[in-house]
Formats: structure tokens, C-alpha cells, sequence
């Protein structure tokens, strides 16, 4: 049975420049979008809501979808990547509360999608997606008789 990673990622954007996350990894500073992997108990939605908290320390709601990346990494590691929109009034400071992001920045889009430090093609990918693609609404994607629900039974 075929069994992707399941990741999501948030577009954060204010004032025409967008939120990376920069982390170190085999010591080299990488970019990424705030983004992660999604829990067991978790929708889509709380998975992106609690990524952008942990790698920014910004406390915010999706407002939209972009789009589904099915990817397969350089390592063969295949992907499933969720891609929600969040547009802020102004940019806010940033408190990383994961210790492997060491610090995040606010940049234009053309320093993102040239940059030489990308995590994967993904990151400079979602940005074109941001500016070029519809948004859909966050209500096509639905959780079923979700069991983490207050309420379910």
C-alpha cells in the first residue's frame, strides 16, 4: 500500500512580503514556508494553524486553499502537501517555539523563488501558486464524523 507523508504549509503574506522560516539542516541555512507534518488527531486546518504557531509564533486562521501538491523528495520520500493562504494587515514579529527554526524572515517574493537556499522547489512553488492560482474555500475540505470533534459520537 502506497503511504505519502502528509505535510501542510501556509503562504503568509503582509505588506507584499512573505513569512520563511529558516532552519539549519547538515549546516546549511534552508527556507522554507511555515509547514509540517499532520497528526494523527489533528484536520488539515489544525495541522496548519499549529505549524505556523510552533515555526512563528503567530497565531492565525488559514483563509484559504491554494492547492494539493503530490510530490515525490530527492530522497524518494513521497508527499502529500497542503497549501493554504494567510493575508495579514502588517507583518508581525516572529517567537519560533520549535528549536529547529532558528529564525524567520520577512521577504519579497523574487528573493524567495531565486534564492539558492530552498528547503525543496516546493517552497518557491507555493509562492508562484499564491500569485497565480484561484483560492478555494476552506469548506472543501471537510472532516467526517471526525471522532477529535467536541460533540462526536
Amino acid at each position: 500500500m502506497f503511504k505519502p507523508h502528509v505535510t501542510v504549509a501556509c503562504v503568509v503574506q503582509a505588506e507584499g512580503q512573505f513569512l520563511v522560516v529558516e532552519e539549519t539542516i547538515q549546516g546549511k541555512a534552508l527556507w522554507n514556508q511555515p509547514a509540517g507534518h499532520l497528526e494523527a488527531d489533528e484536520t488539515l486546518l489544525e495541522a496548519a494553524k499549529r505549524e505556523l504557531w510552533e515555526e512563528t509564533g503567530i497565531t492565525a486562521e488559514p483563509q484559504s486553499f491554494i492547492r494539493m501538491h503530490q510530490w515525490i523528495a530527492p530522497d524518494n520520500t513521497p508527499f502529500l502537501r497542503f497549501l493554504f493562504a494567510i493575508d495579514l494587515d502588517k507583518q508581525l514579529p516572529t517567537t519560533p517555539h520549535d528549536s529547529d527554526i532558528d529564525r524567520c524572515l520577512w521577504l519579497d517574493a523574487e528573493t524567495i523563488i531565486n534564492a539558492t537556499n530552498l528547503r525543496s522547489p516546493l517552497v518557491a512553488e507555493s509562492i508562484r501558486c499564491y500569485q497565480q492560482e484561484p483560492r478555494y474555500p476552506l469548506s472543501m475540505l471537510g472532516a467526517f464524523n471526525w471522532p477529535f470533534t467536541k460533540g462526536v459520537k
